[in-house]
C-alpha cells in the first residue's frame, strides 16, 4: 500500500475487507493462511522405553520433537495397571521439557475391558487429546461380515465412552491380516461414528505395503475420520527366495512422500505426526527396555530422521 494513502482510501479498503469477511466463516483470516505444512511430529516413546520419563523427555526436546507419543500399553513405558500413578509422571516430566504431551498409544479395542475406562478418565484429566487403539483380529473359520458387525457394535459402545471422557481413539491401518490392513473394513466399522470421538490413524508405509498405489484410495476414503499419523519408511526385499518387507529410515524407501504430503495439503488433513524408527537400532526399535547399542547410534537415527522427514514434509 502507498505510504501516501490518504484517510478516505484508507476507510474504503477497510470497508471492502469488511464485506469479504463474513463470506470467510467464523473462522480468523489469519488461521485461514497458515500453511498445511504445519503439522507437530512427536517421537514414538516406544523407541525410548530404554531411559526413564524425565530422560526421555529431555532427550526428545533435545533432538528436536515438538511432543512425544507415549506407550500406555504391557511392555510400554506406562504399564495400564500403573496408569493411574505412573501417567502423571510421565506428562509431567515431558511438559516439563518444553513438549507436548497431547497423544498416547495404547491396546485398546473395548470399553468392556477392565482398564480401559481407567487409562481413558486419566488421560482426560491430564489433558491428552488421543489415543491409538489395540488392533482388532479376525477369527478363522468365521465369515467376515459377521464379524464386522460384532466388531461395529464395539467400537461404537468405545466411540460413547470417548465421547464421555473427550477423547479420540484412533484405529491404525496396519499391514497384514487383521482388521484394517485394507481400509475398507475400518472405514465400515467407522463410517457411522462421530469422528471427533472415534476415527483412524494413517500409516502411509502399511497402506503402501497393502496397495503400491490404492494407497491413495485408502486415504481419501477414511479422511474425514483421520485426526493423527504414524509415519516410517520401508523397502521390498528378498530372503530366503521370499519378498518380504524391510524398515528403512525415512526417505530411504519406497513410501512417495511427496505425494503422500502433497495429498494431505489437499485432503486438508493437518494432524500431529508420530515418527517411528522400526529398522534395528539395538532393540529400541522393539521397545527394549535395555539396549545393544550405544545410546548415541539410537538419538543418532533419530536426528537424522527427524531432518528427513522435515525435508520431505517441506519437498512437494
Amino acid at each position: 500500500m502507498p505510504r501516501n494513502i490518504t484517510r478516505r482510501q484508507c476507510l474504503e479498503v477497510l470497508g471492502k475487507a469488511g464485506a469479504v469477511l463474513p463470506l470467510m466463516g467464523a473462522v480468523p483470516f489469519y488461521e485461514k493462511m497458515e500453511t498445511a505444512s504445519r503439522r507437530d511430529i512427536h517421537i514414538f516413546s516406544k523407541h525410548l522405553q530404554w531411559l526413564g520419563y524425565e530422560e526421555m523427555a529431555k532427550t526428545a526436546a533435545n533432538i528436536g520433537f515438538d511432543g512425544v507419543d507415549l506407550t500406555v500399553r504391557p511392555k510400554g513405558h506406562v504399564l495400564p495397571e500403573n496408569v493411574e500413578t505412573d501417567l502423571p509422571k510421565a506428562v509431567e516430566a515431558i511438559r516439563k521439557a518444553g513438549l507436548k504431551a497431547e497423544l498416547i498409544t495404547t491396546s485398546i479395542t473395548n470399553a468392556k475391558d477392565p482398564s480401559t475406562e481407567k487409562i481413558l478418565k486419566t488421560a482426560s484429566r491430564l489433558g491428552i487429546k488421543t489415543y491409538r487403539m489395540g488392533w482388532l483380529d479376525y477369527e478363522a473359520g468365521k465369515p467376515i461380515p459377521e464379524q464386522l458387525e460384532v466388531f461395529k457394535k464395539q467400537l461404537a459402545e468405545l466411540a460413547e465412552m470417548n465421547k464421555h471422557y473427550g477423547l479420540h481413539g484412533a484405529y491404525q491401518n496396519h499391514a497384514g491380516t487383521s482388521v484394517g490392513a485394507s481400509s475398507w473394513d475400518t472405514w465400515y466399522l467407522i463410517k457411522d461414528l462421530d469422528p471427533m470421538y472415534l476415527g483412524a490413524r494413517f500409516d502411509v508405509r502399511h497402506a503402501m505395503v497393502e496397495g503400491m498405489h490404492s494407497w491413495e484410495t485408502a486415504l481419501k476414503l477414511l479422511a474425514p475420520h483421520i485426526r493423527s499419523l504414524d509415519l516410517k519408511d520401508f523397502i521390498w526385499t528378498q530372503k530366503d527366495g521370499k519378498w518380504t518387507v524391510e524398515n528403512v529410515p525415512v526417505g530411504q524407501g519406497a513410501v512417495d512422500f511427496k505425494r503422500y504430503f502433497h495429498l494431505l495439503d489437499e485432503l486438508k488433513i493437518n494432524a500431529p505426526i508420530t515418527l517411528h524408527l522400526e529398522y534395528p537400532l539395538g532393540g529400541a526399535n522393539d521397545g527394549a527396555y535395555d539396549i545393544t547399542v550405544p545410546p548415541e547410534v539410537v538419538t543418532g537415527a533419530m536426528k537424522t530422521d527427524l531432518t528427513s522427514l522435515k525435508k520431505v514434509m517441506n519437498d512437494k
